[in-house]
């Protein structure tokens, strides 16, 4: 058995991820009633194991009379598309730019790295909203506001480890042997960064749905068609003393799916980063 998966934090981390992305898979067959049906004779209904609670509404009913629980289902595909894709497109334009940054070095590495440092100073979530003002609201802006703010955390962090691992003896060796510069870094660099690499995604992704869920809360976010935990929170707090779950259910969704995300990343870091095993044995 893979050395990784035997790693409680992995495990935990892939439960927790893998049922919320079952949910979002699922949620046209697990959801009890239609997301946007509007019930104005049931509004603010409490959940099922409080006084008045109903059976056909589990987690209760909003401010609409929509069902929470079936809303929370589709939220998730939201949350999920975000988060893979974003992080996704965020890993490839900062990987391609940390790899060329650390392994050419000289001007190109200065320039770049001045780019990440004049990028990095604007604060995330600002620079986002900024972003979505200019954009517009819907999925794929979203999604682009969110790569375009955090490439600059996987090539920060992969520049410093591409810069260690091209003055290695081996990488050396190959460029002696006749390797061209673009087979040296995909045959000697790639593979031994792709650890860091890998938990730099699984913790971007919980950082996407962060960032999601924000913008949704403010009205930047999704389209008002959709269904987005952010938007569920928004709607929530103004009955939050009448129907709390209308506030806590996206609030607990959102936790439980970035702690998954963060517990895959922080077990993948320990158990894929060769120095750390061996710091262990």
């Amino acid at each position: 058995m893979p050395r990784w998966l035997r790693s409680a934090r992995v495990i935990a981390g892939l439960l927790l991820a893998g049922l919320v992305l079952t949910c979002a898979l699922a949620a046209p067959w697990l959801a009890p009633h239609d997301p946007d049906e509007q019930d104005l004779i049931a509004m603010l209904l409490p959940a099922v194991w409080q006084a008045g609670g109903d059976h056909a509404h589990l987690l209760g009913t909003d401010g609409l009379g929509r069902d929470v629980l079936s809303r929370l289902l589709y939220g998730a595909r939201v949350a999920m598309t975000v988060a893979l894709t974003a992080a996704l497109g965020a890993a490839v334009m900062g990987a391609t730019l940390a790899y060329i940054a650390g392994y050419l070095g000289g001007r190109v590495d200065w320039l770049i790295g001045r780019a990440i440092d004049i990028w990095m100073s604007f604060p995330p979530v600002v620079l986002s909203l900024i972003l979505m003002t200019g954009l517009g609201t819907g999925t794929r802006n979203v999604i682009l506001a969110i790569v375009l703010v955090d490439w600059t955390r996987f090539c920060r962090v992969l520049r410093a480890e591409v810069i260690v691992t091209a003055r290695r003896d081996y990488v050396t060796a190959a460029r002696l042997v006749g390797f061209s510069h673009l087979r040296t870094v995909i045959r000697e660099i790639v593979p031994a960064t792709i650890p860091l690499l890998v938990t730099l995604l699984t913790l971007e992704m919980g950082i996407a749905v962060v960032v999601e869920a924000i913008l949704s809360f403010v009205g930047l976010g999704v389209k008002s068609s959709q269904i987005a935990w952010g938007q569920m929170i928004a709607d929530g707090r103004d009955a939050v003393y009448q129907a709390p779950w209308n506030l806590l259910a996206p609030v607990l969704a959102i936790f439980v799916t970035v702690a998954g995300f963060n517990l895959l990343g922080d077990g993948l870091r320990r158990s894929l980063d060769v120095r750390m095993v061996e710091g262990r044995e």
